[in-house]
């Protein structure tokens, strides 16, 4: 699974503003900045001798170093070793923009280092005019610095998709026929049974056979709270186990397990492209150009002004070191890692970079009902005992009976008198009654228990002072469910298809956002009417069919604005697909859904809150880079080719690298400040 960590590399141990490594969110390994930390101290250390005895700082400082025998030299020498060990970095990257016909950061700094090295080299030679060594020196010093930090921050972005690669367990312990043997993870197979001890990491997806613990899932859900686990409960590789021993049959391994499936949704997200992405990539690419033409223009005026010729030269690289577009290509990536592991920690799998970014702009969020922002399954929501009856010994004979049935309705009025602790009794004479219910004697009462055509079949009327709430119930789409003992009814049991608690917040929250909310269900009107004058949603169609989902979607994407469709990723995907922006709900483990551009991993209607929360916390982050790195890089190049000049404002060379690197810095600080945004705070 490391792999996937490690998908990239860089080519040449160089990144490019334009280039797909940089667009990926920047893999760097952590030689590759180990490289890049080197020479950069290496270089300072050998830029302050080239400082101190370059002859343009004495005079400007007003001191003499110590001399000797071939001081003059100096900065020659160590200048020309610095180009070659520190300028080499800059210059593959460039040959690797050229090649690929983006010229972009790296040709401008190769372009500005090649004019200051071989004008000096000239002028040491001969050639009338003033070496520019401590320039080259401190520029290259001063570009390897921000291209260590820049290194540094996407790597600390990225960091994250590596830890999850560290949550795996190198070994397992497999139970074998001869006992315990302890094997690494990769030779683990499905239909093993291995063994989780109190506090290891579960090796494998699978399903627990025996035991029962608590397990911290929030690497897959961002939900810090332990889930219990019993006997045929799924667990998934890289949680943690709790306090009790599991053994768990080995489902699914390797690449196919969730995590495995995670890291490699991850890693396409940052990897897919996005319109911020696009827009930051022509720009810089325009900037690169409009660079080389200023600094082509710079040159021809200085030089043939009165000025010194190295005049014109140390404007010209001023130009094109200043307008260097480091902060610019930075600004995207780097935002890009960070949202995109954000999601992943909160439970929040983004497939498609465009659909996380779309979803800011949201107008109308569509919410299939039946799993979604219900439960998906019947529950009891009320009960109507008649006249003195007693509630609890009436359920508790009804599920007594039911407990013997395998009718869906059965299960759930089993599980409510479980819940709620009710002491169940032993049923003599069961007899399932087809199509009407089913009955039992207990302690020599006749229990049945069935819908209305168990009133019929007995021929018995609703009782008066029930008739009422039964009536309204079935007008809300409820099922009712009988209880009758000895012929007589007894109580009322109203079920129905529960709506998800989270689903309320969901709803209020996005309204408030301003966001259109629309249900669509292929229940009946009465079901459909019921679930969303519960949850105040204004706009819902009932009676449509799985096919005709998508129709439905595109018909209210032609009124107007973007849609999102929220379902369950399978029986809606063509729902999905259709929407501005698709989000499967509910996926679990299953990441390897291939509709939605977003997976939520949990079934929570709120994480579709979190995914517009973030994806406008994300675009607001990469316009602010965006509106810095090229309103500043505007600002710096007619400053830099010196048009203040006669005011006494020079720019040289060595600062506009430093302001050009303190821009970049400033451009990864600003992207790292997403990271203080609490998706769980969904308020």
């Amino acid at each position: 699974m490391h792999e996937i960590a490690h998908h990239s590399s860089m080519q040449g141990g160089y990144v490019t503003s334009g280039g797909p490594e940089l667009r990926a969110g920047g893999a760097h390994t952590g030689h590759d900045i180990n490289i890049l930390r080197r020479k950069f101290w290496v270089v300072l250390l050998l830029t302050i001798p080239v400082v101190i005895y370059s002859e343009g700082v004495q005079q400007l400082l007003g001191f003499s170093p110590p001399a000797f025998p071939g001081s003059e030299y100096l900065p020659f020498l160590l200048g020309t070793f610095i180009f070659f060990y520190g300028g080499v970095f800059f210059i593959r990257g460039a040959a690797g923009e050229l090649r690929a016909h983006l010229p972009g950061m790296m040709t401008l700094v190769s372009l500005a280092i090649f004019v200051a090295f071989f004008y000096s080299l000239a002028v040491t030679l001969g050639l009338e005019g003033q070496v520019l060594y401590w320039e080259l020196s401190t520029l290259i010093t001063v570009m390897l610095l921000g291209h260590w930090m820049e290194m540094r921050a996407i790597g600390h972005a990225r960091d994250a998709l590596q830890e999850l690669a560290k949550l795996m367990p190198d070994e397992a312990e497999r139970i074998t026929g001869f006992g315990l043997e302890t094997v690494p993870v990769s030779r683990l197979m499905k239909d093993d049974v291995v063994l989780v001890r109190p506090g290891a990491r579960v090796p494998a997806d699978g399903t627990v056979r025996r035991g029962e613990s608590s397990v911290d899932e929030s690497m897959l859900t961002g939900e810090s709270r332990p889930v219990f686990k019993s006997p045929g409960s799924a667990v998934v590789a890289g949680t943690v186990n709790g306090e009790g021993a599991l053994r768990i049959l080995v489902t699914k391994v390797g690449k196919e397990t969730a995590l495995a499936g995670i890291m490699a949704l991850v890693s396409q997200a940052q990897e897919s492209r996005s319109m911020a992405q696009n827009l930051a990539d022509r720009a810089a690419y325009w900037l690169t150009l409009t660079a080389i033409v200023a600094g082509g223009i710079t040159f021809a005026y200085w030089y043939t002004s009165p000025m010194p010729h190295y005049f014109a030269l140390d404007r010209t690289v001023s130009v094109l070191v200043i307008a260097c577009p480091h902060a610019l290509g930075l600004a995207i990536p780097l935002v890009i890692a960070i949202s995109t592991m954000i999601a992943a920690r909160n439970g929040l799998l983004v497939r498609d970079r465009m659909a996380l970014e779309t979803a800011r702009g949201l107008d109308v969020v569509i919410f299939d009902k039946t799993g979604t922002l219900t439960e998906g399954r019947h529950g009891v929501v009320a009960s109507y005992p008649v006249s003195d009856t007693h509630e609890a010994r009436a359920l508790a004979l009804a599920a007594s009976v039911e407990e013997n049935s395998e009718h869906p309705l059965a299960r759930t009025i089993v599980k409510l008198a479980h819940d709620r602790h009710y002491n169940l009794y032993d049923v003599s004479d069961f007899k399932a009654l087809p199509g009407i219910g089913a009955e039992g004697r207990i302690h020599g009462q006749l229990v049945q228990v069935g819908g209305h055509k168990l009133l019929d079949w007995l021929d018995l009327d609703i009782p008066r002072e029930i008739k009422h709430h039964v009536e309204q119930a079935q007008a809300d789409g409820q099922t009712i469910v009988y209880v009758v003992i000895d012929n007589k009814i007894m109580t009322a049991v109203a079920l129905a298809d529960l709506v998800r608690p989270e689903s309320y917040a969901a709803v209020d929250a996005l309204v408030a956002m301003g966001i259109r909310v629309v249900m669509i269900t292929g229940d009946n009107e009465d079901v459909a009417r019921s679930v969303a004058a519960d949850l105040g949603i204004r706009e819902y169609y009932s009676g449509v069919l799985p096919g005709d989902k998508a129709r439905k979607v595109a018909e209210i994407r032609r009124r107007g604005g973007r849609v999102a469709m929220v379902g369950d990723g399978v029986n809606d995907a063509p729902a999905l697909a259709s929407a501005d922006v698709g989000i499967a709900i509910g996926a679990g483990t299953d990441v390897a859904i291939e509709a939605g551009g977003i997976i939520l991993v949990k079934s929570d209607p709120r994480d579709v809150v979190r995914v517009i929360r973030l994806s406008r916390a994300a675009y607001k982050k990469m316009i602010e880079n965006l509106i810095w790195a090229t309103g500043y890089n505007i600002v710096a190049i007619p400053l830099a080719a010196g048009v203040l000049y006669k005011y006494g404002i020079v720019l040289p060379p060595a600062v506009g690298a430093l302001f050009m690197s303190v821009s970049t810095i400033i451009v990864a600080a600003n992207a790292q400040l997403l990271r203080r945004l609490n998706l769980r705070d969904w308020r």
